[in-house]
């Protein structure tokens, strides 16, 4: 709760509605607005009832805030030890990452103390400078668009050339791999980041290739939640990556759409399975033989 993408995004959307509602009294309409374009589109479930029912007490039933100054949040020092772990982890050099202020600040953990039990064991070499290089280069390529001209190791371990449109880059928490999706090449689209053997900006005539592909996710599930055990919460963490529509059923339970992508679809199994009695998946039918599945192998097994 103290950093992740999630909480950090709640805290600055109820900044926001506060600093309205110090301006003049807020109505429901003018809240609803800013959850959601600063939070999820699920977060007006989370959000709203919370200030209006008066749970975390920092709004009127007349839409003011009892707030007398604009809110700020400067970092504590809790804040800066999660920072300095973030710092740690050897992704970070992917990304223009500011470590200026935290050069004195002890971690709240290393590394050396998180076991990773479901994550296979030969990800990408993320501090390998030629890997660093390759990735500064297609992000920006991405961001400018621009093509490039790309040489993969194949699954027979020969050398291929690629000429594509870098469209978005994937992680696969499972895999700890990045992958880049493309446009613009017959052979494929998905590209990963391990395999490049050389990575360069396309000179020539690529103009046919200028349309921009959306991150397609071209299957979805629906699962029905009971809220016990902080189950909703956990579950909008878990998923947060994946695109989702949450509708509340009544107090307790849920309905939640997420779509995904096929090559997701055993990391989504599993982390279905992992929330046990508290989700059921309703549709559709060849996702929940997935989950009949693995139950009866874990069970073949003995693990159940």
């Amino acid at each position: 709760m103290i950093f992740s993408e999630l909480y950090g995004t709640y805290y600055n959307t109820v900044a926001a509605i506060l600093r309205q509602a110090a301006r003049h009294p807020i109505t429901k309409e003018e809240l609803r607005t800013i959850i959601k374009s600063c939070a999820f589109s699920e977060s007006v479930l989370s959000i709203e009832p919370s200030l209006t029912g008066g749970k975390w007490q920092l709004m009127e039933p007349d839409g003011t805030t009892p707030t007398r100054h604009p809110p700020t949040m400067p970092l504590t020092m809790l804040q800066k030890r999660w920072l300095k772990v973030i710092s740690l982890d050897p992704r970070i050099r992917l990304f223009d990452f500011d470590v200026s202020g935290l050069e004195d600040v002890p971690p709240l953990f290393t590394p050396d103390d998180i076991y990773l039990f479901d994550r296979y064991a030969d990800g990408d070499p993320f501090e390998d400078e030629t890997y660093i290089q390759t990735f500064h280069l297609i992000l920006d390529a991405i961001k400018n668009r621009y093509p490039l001209s790309i040489d993969v190791k194949n699954r027979r371990e020969t050398r291929t050339h690629l000429n594509v449109m870098p469209e978005y880059l994937e992680y696969s928490e499972k895999d700890d791999k990045f992958r880049l999706i493309t446009s613009g090449c017959r052979y494929g689209k998905v590209v990963n980041l391990g395999r490049i053997l050389s990575c360069k900006p396309f000179q020539g005539d690529f103009r046919r290739y200028q349309k921009r592909l959306a991150p397609a996710a071209d299957n979805h599930i629906v699962i029905e939640l009971y809220d016990g055990r902080n189950a909703l919460e956990r579950v909008l963490l878990h998923f947060a990556h994946f695109e989702k529509e949450a509708q509340r059923l009544d107090e307790r339970h849920y309905r939640i759409t997420i779509n995904y992508q096929r090559n997701d679809e055993t990391e989504l199994v599993i982390r279905v399975l992992s929330f046990g009695p508290f989700i059921k998946v309703t549709e559709p039918e060849s996702f929940v033989e997935l989950i009949k599945k693995r139950l009866e192998m874990q069970k073949s097994c003995e693990l159940i």
